[in-house]
């Protein structure tokens, strides 16, 4: 990073005419205050990112009156970490949380996913807020960063030109304060800070003496910073001074930063010396469930510092997926998924605040649609010249806010004569149990088998909207596991007359249907929780079958023996979308091999050997599979860090056969219930 510096030498040098650390400079010690600015007036920025300062531990502290330099700014909760089960989906620790910070986008384009050394933002696709404030040519803004962790400044060094100082603090936090004092009163318009401190201390445990002292002595740097500013204003009251303090993410209540999806390691807070109309929250402790996410995020912060200093975007070129706080109205909850036809991207959002202006929707950079004032939602629909993967950067403009959104579509092209795709008439062949999930008590169409609720007291079914376009739109089964009897006991099992899985007779079987997550894959975390199993699903190594849903919304295939196991993972689903799931188990020839058909990341599929002694065990406990639930009944009972939600799913079905990938394909192609078969 020395390379990078305009300065000369890493870890606070002098040069460029600043004091050495460690001297006074003016305004500081027993020097008095300049009177006169250096510098040009006008908007200038100051942003500060706390590693380690938890939003709860900022408030206890201002609370107590522990940080009295802080006590002015006006903070509220905030989260990071993208939206979980989706594209813009990253990991909540140093290296994404910094690049969010300095990019106003996730990971998906500024492509940084790691805190190592490696990592760099794409700077095409996702430009510093330096280089964007430097666009403004007009302004001239002298920009600079000081940082403690020698990670941060890497991340910008695939950019050049872009930063008149870069300042390697080396570690030290009174470096940061020293040197960004130094700037601030040399006339410096756009300055972000980073203090590494609490984090460091973070380890001790957050009631810590060490955590405590940390968070002391850097709200007192921060302080010193605000002191310079206040006087600078004095000196000249039209130099207006946005101030906005921020960590990168949130720890557990251990002190540690997972990486995890949780409300713990989501939730940041953006603190500032204005109002921002769009700022929700302030002064409030932050939600403990996904009411997090309607509130201001850390991509926020780009934006609301480029429209301060007059350099946001116009909307054909808007690429932050947040919004500039100062707006009156709030454009919250952008997503995108895949219309049920296969054909079209479907957005939604919410509004508040101002919502009288018409809401404006483009992609990549063009109008595509004008909307009646306080709309929330716009079906796109694409036109591709044949069928794959296809990506676009959508804006949606509502009065003073705008907010983009990168989106994919695993698009399939209509094929004369209509239908595209039908399903495969050999679908019929082997079908030995098929659900349509139409109506309640669920009854099997083949009538074997039975399907119904683990505990009549613990029945969390009900009816919602399947996916299938008319004329055969009717219902889907949701089962949720968060409704339960007084035991733990939750979710559905279905028990067959002849189980496929322990029957010698049949020498291999399919079981198929269609899944959704909820809206953020709330039940796809490190622990996993079951979709389908009729094991103990504590571990995959106990003796049966189970399907399982994972962090990041993946999908697992998993069979166990007592000892041994096999598994086939990294499979994807979008959150909230209908998925065609599938697990294909050949007895003889000892393989299996899954299917997830997701409408945004495609058909994925692989083959995984197996064991004799695998297949000796398939059926598991013998009490039946479980839906949103293992074998026993109790996984989410006995297993309190995977979170009970809700699924929901579809024509459900168990052959006694290897179905072909063209079969299967013809389901999820089709987007046709298996009921429209002879």
């Amino acid at each position: 990073m020395c390379a990078l510096l305009l300065l000369t030498a890493c870890g606070g040098g002098s040069g460029n005419g600043f004091s050495p650390i460690g001297t006074p400079s003016p305004g500081s010690g027993s020097n008095p205050a300049p009177t006169v600015n250096q510098g040009k007036s006008g908007p200038k920025a100051l942003v500060v990112e706390i590693d380690g300062l938890t939003h709860a531990a900022l408030r206890d502290a201002m609370a107590q009156n522990k940080v009295p330099a802080l006590q002015s700014l006006r903070v509220a909760p905030a989260w990071t970490g993208g939206a979980n089960g989706t594209l813009s989906e990253q990991r909540t620790t140093d290296g994404p949380g910094w690049a969010t910070l300095l990019t106003g986008t996730w990971a998906q384009r500024h492509g940084v996913r790691w805190d190592t050394n490696d990592q760099r933002i794409d700077v095409k696709l996702a430009p510093s807020v330096f280089a964007l404030a430097r666009q403004n040519k007009t302004a001239a803004y002298k920009t600079a960063s000081v940082t403690a962790s020698a990670l941060y400044p890497l991340l910008l060094s695939n950019e050049t030109g872009t930063l008149d100082s870069a300042i390697d603090c080396a570690g030290s936090d009174t470096c940061v304060t020293d040197r960004t004092a130094q700037l601030i009163e040399t006339g410096y318009d756009l300055l972000v800070a980073q203090y590494g401190a609490p984090g460091a201390a973070a380890s001790s445990g957050l009631k810590s003496d060490a955590y405590q002292h940390a968070v002391a002595d850097t709200a007192a740097g921060v302080g010193q910073l605000l002191a310079r500013i206040a006087q600078r204003t004095t000196n000249d009251p039209k130099e207006d001074w946005l101030v906005i303090l921020t960590t990168s993410h949130g720890l557990d209540t251990f002190g540690g930063a997972t990486g995890l999806q949780d409300n713990d390691n989501k939730t940041i807070f953006i603190a500032s010396n204005k109002t921002l109309a769009a700022q929700a929250g302030v002064g409030t402790a932050a939600p403990a469930d996904a009411s997090l996410l309607a509130l201001s995020a850390a991509t926020d912060i780009a934006p609301t510092v480029l429209r301060h200093l007059g350099a946001l975007p116009a909307a054909a070129d808007y690429r932050f997926n947040g919004q500039a706080l100062q707006a009156a109205t709030s454009l919250r909850g952008l997503l995108a998924k895949t219309g049920a036809d296969k054909r079209s991207i479907e957005l939604s959002w919410t509004l508040a605040g101002t919502t009288t202006a018409p809401v404006q929707v483009l992609r990549d950079g063009k109008l595509v649609a004008t909307l009646p004032a306080g709309s929330t939602a716009y079906v796109d629909p694409v036109v591709a010249e044949s069928d794959g993967v296809y990506a676009y950067l959508y804006t949606v403009v509502a009065g003073e806010a705008s907010v983009a959104l990168s989106a994919q579509i695993a698009y399939v092209k209509p094929v004369p004569p209509e239908p595209p795709v039908t399903l495969a008439p050999t679908l019929v062949n082997g079908l030995v149990n098929y659900y349509p999930l139409n109506a309640l008590p669920a009854v099997d169409a083949k009538s074997a088998s039975t399907l119904a609720p683990w505990a009549a007291d613990a029945n969390g079914g009900t009816l919602v909207d399947d996916s299938f376009p008319a004329p055969n739109k009717a219902k889907a089964l949701r089962v949720d596991s968060t409704v339960k009897n007084a035991s733990g006991t939750a979710g559905y099992r279905l028990v067959q007359n002849s189980d496929v899985t322990t029957n010698p007779a049949v020498t291999a079987f399919t079981i198929g249907f269609w899944l959704r997550t909820d809206n953020t894959c709330s039940q796809g975390v490190s622990n996993g929780g079951t979709v389908i199993g009729n094991k103990n699903y504590t571990t995959g190594g106990n003796a049966g079958l189970a399907i399982g849903l994972f962090g990041s919304c993946e999908i697992r295939f998993n069979v166990g023996t007592g000892s041994a196991r096999a598994d086939s993972n990294g499979y994807s689903l979008s959150a909230g979308q209908w998925a065609y799931v599938a697990v294909v188990i050949d007895k003889a020839a000892l393989t299996m091999k899954g299917y997830v058909m997701d409408p945004v990341r495609g058909i994925q599929t692989n083959s995984t050997a197996i064991t004799s002694a695998l297949v000796d065990k398939l059926g598991g406990l013998g009490n039946g599979l479980g839906l949103n639930e293992d074998g026993t009944g109790l996984y989410y009972q006995r297993e309190t860090s995977s979170p009970r939600g809700a699924m929901d799913f579809d024509d459900f079905a168990i052959w006694n056969r290897s179905l072909t990938n063209d079969e299967l394909t013809s389901i999820f192609k089709s987007g046709t219930p298996l009921s429209t078969l002879p």
